[in-house]
């Protein structure tokens, strides 16, 4: 399975200015055998997990950013340059025919895969969009949907989870929590979960399928605003998340963890040209870490692991 997290480099071990250097961690410090997602600290590959930084300024100058970002890592094509510049924070209109049409997601479904998304969209958001991919492409007024992993999950036909999905624990919050729903969108019938409850969630759609892809946005929203405070928690709340997944995956789930910039682990400043973070677990872990470079490496790696020919530029 595929946890994408957004904004969130690989920086220095400060608690000074990295978040994730004075948050508690301990899931994230168990897999790692003591050592922090830290610059410093990669490439590591032990007994259960493997770190490296993935290279996500891909020669163009310029901090990376979101929309192209997303565009790199969830189809393996480089988007910055076929864009000319890092853009974000959506995915610009000419680089959504490439990540409807030849995402990760869309490209194992066509490899007879069993394929999920398992965020949870409102129902009113999805009944919006326009008929059919295409008519997605050039659509206006999507909203949050421009970003990368809604508009790969309507390119592969499974951005399906709504209300009800999220009532059932049959779908996650992109917030992990359901604090998001109850209180902005009104949702008072949902039930709160804890990280650790959509954790065991989660894994329990990656049982189900052969890809599943969940993406979570908040390091991001948080390293945009420089609230220190705000930033621990947010990286704790991933850890907590993790708690609830990583024991309840079936034994042979590779989970990768992976971002598309750097954000939160500086609130100096909001993105950095630091390498985002990779992180893989389970079987096969440091085939996989030791084939990430940079973005464009993440989706190959993953249809390789899957088994899916032409990985990439087929």
């Amino acid at each position: 399975m595929v946890f994408f997290v957004d904004g969130v480099g690989l920086g220095a071990a400060d608690p000074a200015t990295n978040p994730m250097a004075a948050a508690r961690l301990p899931v994230l410090e168990s897999l790692l055998e003591g050592r922090g997602p830290f610059l410093t600290e990669a490439p590591f590959s032990g007994a259960l997990a493997s770190l490296v930084g993935v290279d996500a300024q891909l020669g163009v100058p310029g901090v990376p950013q979101s929309g192209t970002g997303h565009a790199t890592l969830l189809t393996g094509e480089d988007g910055v340059r076929a864009f000319g510049r890092h853009f974000g924070p959506w995915v610009p209109t000419a680089l959504r025919p490439l990540v409807v049409r030849r995402s990760m997601l869309a490209r194992a479904r066509m490899g007879g895969l069993e394929v999920a998304f398992a965020n949870a969209y409102p129902e009113e958001l999805v009944e919006r969009l326009p008929p059919g991919p295409d008519a997605v492409i050039a659509g206006r007024h999507l909203g949050p949907l421009r970003a990368g992993p809604p508009l790969a999950a309507i390119g592969a036909g499974v951005l399906t989870r709504h209300t009800a999905a999220l009532e059932r624990g049959r779908a996650v919050a992109s917030e992990i929590t359901n604090d998001g729903w109850i209180e902005r969108l009104g949702r008072r019938a949902l039930s709160e979960v804890t990280p650790e409850e959509a954790g065991a969630n989660l894994a329990a759609i990656v049982a189900r399928n052969d890809l599943t892809l969940f993406a979570h946005y908040t390091p991001d929203h948080v390293g945009h605003r420089g609230d220190f405070d705000d930033a621990v928690v947010a990286v704790e709340r991933v850890d907590r998340f993790l708690a609830g997944l990583i024991p309840a995956l079936p034994a042979e789930t590779l989970l990768l963890l992976v971002s598309d910039h750097g954000n939160i682990e500086d609130v100096r400043r909001e993105h950095t040209d630091n390498p985002a973070l990779g992180l893989a677990v389970g079987p096969g872990h440091a085939d996989v870490a030791r084939s990430l470079h940079d973005l464009r490496d993440v989706t190959p790696a993953v249809l390789r692991a899957l088994g899916v020919d032409g990985v990439r530029g087929a």
